[in-house]
C-alpha cells in the first residue's frame, strides 16, 4: 500500500500542478496565453503522462471520484479508498503549495481564483447553483464510465491512458466556463486553500457532485456488461496493478 499512495499522490501532485499551473501560468500570461483550449489540453496530458508512469502501481486514479467508481464497478476493494483518497488530497495540496510558491515570484501577483472551482458568483460563466452541480455530475459519470470501458479486457490493451486523457480534455472544453471544471475532489480541494474562504465554503459540491456522479459511472458500467472487468485491473494503469 504505500507504494501505491506514492503513486496516487505523485500523479495527483502532477495532476494539479500542470493542470491548475497552465490556468495560473500559461493562460495568464499577456500576449501568449494558451486560452481555454490549453488548459483543457494540459489536464488531459497530466492524467495521460501519470498513467503511464505510475499506473502500473496503482492503477492511475488521482482523484477520490476516479476512486469511489472504481470501487461502486468492482474494480477495487473499499480498503482502498481511504488511503487513495488521502495520498490525492495531500498531492493535491502540495501541487498547490508549490504552484503559489512560483506564481507569488512575479510582481504585482495577486490570488483572485487560483484556477478554484465555484459557482454563482464564483463560477467563471455565473452559472447557478443547479447548473453547475448537474455539470459535474453528469462530466465525472461519463469520465468514469470511459475509464471503466477503456480498461476492460475487451479494451485494446495499452491504449487506456489516451482515452482518459482526451476524455478529461473532451470534459474541460465543454465544462471550464460552467464550474471551471472539477471532477475531481482533491484538484479542487487544493487550489481553494490558496483562494480564500468563499471557494472554500464552496467545496462541498466539488465533493458531493464528483464522487456521486463517479458511483453513478461505476454502477452503469457493472450494468452495461462491465463485471468481466474483475479487478486484476484497478484503474487507468497500461498494465494490472496487482492485488496486495
Amino acid at each position: 500500500m504505500p507504494k501505491r499512495m506514492a503513486a496516487e499522490f505523485f500523479g495527483t501532485f502532477w495532476l494539479t500542478f500542470g493542470g491548475c499551473g497552465s490556468a495560473v501560468l500559461a493562460a495568464a500570461f499577456p500576449g501568449l496565453g494558451i486560452g481555454f483550449a490549453g488548459v483543457a489540453l494540459a489536464f488531459g496530458l497530466t492524467v495521460l503522462t501519470m498513467a503511464y508512469a505510475v499506473g502500473g502501481i496503482s492503477g492511475g486514479h488521482f482523484n477520490p471520484a476516479v476512486t469511489f467508481g472504481l470501487w461502486a464497478g468492482r474494480r477495487i476493494p473499499a480498503r482502498y479508498i481511504l488511503p487513495y483518497v488521502v495520498a490525492q488530497v495531500v498531492g493535491a495540496i502540495a501541487a498547490a503549495a508549490m504552484l503559489y510558491l512560483i506564481a507569488s515570484g512575479k510582481p504585482g501577483f495577486e490570488v483572485g481564483g487560483f484556477a478554484s472551482n465555484g459557482y454563482g458568483a464564483l463560477s467563471p460563466g455565473h452559472y447557478s447553483l443547479g447548473a453547475c452541480l448537474t455539470m459535474e455530475v453528469l462530466a465525472t459519470f461519463f469520465f468514469v464510465l470511459i475509464i471503466m470501458g477503456s480498461t476492460a479486457p475487451t479494451a485494446p490493451g495499452g491504449f487506456a491512458p489516451i482515452a482518459i486523457g482526451l476524455a478529461l480534455t473532451l470534459i474541460h472544453l465543454i465544462s471550464i466556463p460552467v464550474t471551471n471544471t472539477s471532477v475531481n475532489p482533491a484538484r479542487s480541494t487544493g487550489p481553494a486553500l490558496f483562494a480564500g474562504a468563499a471557494y472554500i465554503h464552496q467545496l462541498w459540491l466539488f465533493w458531493l457532485a464528483p464522487i456521486g456522479g463517479g458511483i453513478l459511472g461505476g454502477l452503469v458500467a457493472r450494468m452495461l456488461g462491465d463485471e468481466a472487468a474483475s479487478r486484476d485491473r484497478p484503474g487507468i494503469a497500461t498494465t494490472p496493478a496487482p492485488q496486495r
